[in-house]
């Protein structure tokens, strides 16, 4: 299967894609790195997994993805604690990122 057509890339990738342009004026350069190297990690690291050859590989890297989207989720938690998301727009972000997580548990669980 193309990670390309596969749900799970796409929404984290769509949800890569969100929160760079969201927070594309935060001037924390330190806080905007590390909450967009997390969720840029998870679409690629399910790419990474899908093109490798064997299963044993690409469990490896669809648990990388989804300790960062774990990641992901406490640098939002932390975000709307501080001010620099939304209440409202981060509540969006941890329940897709919920959803993702659990694609991932479900996908792993598939290939091991």
């Amino acid at each position: 299967m193309q990670y390309e057509n596969m749900d799970v890339w796409l929404r984290s990738r769509k949800l890569a894609v969100d929160v760079y342009k969201a927070l594309a004026a935060l001037n924390d350069f330190g806080f905007k790195s590390q909450i967009t190297r997390a969720i840029l990690s998870v679409p690629s690291n399910i790419a990474e997994g899908f093109e490798r050859l064997s299963s044993k590989e690409k469990v490896r890297f669809l648990d990388f993805a989804k300790g960062s989207i774990g990641e992901f989720k406490t640098q939002v938690d932390i975000g709307i604690e501080i001010g620099y998301i939304d209440p409202l727009l981060g509540a969006n972000w941890m329940d897709e990122a919920e959803q993702i997580s659990k694609m991932l548990g479900a996908l792993i669980r598939k290939n091991r």
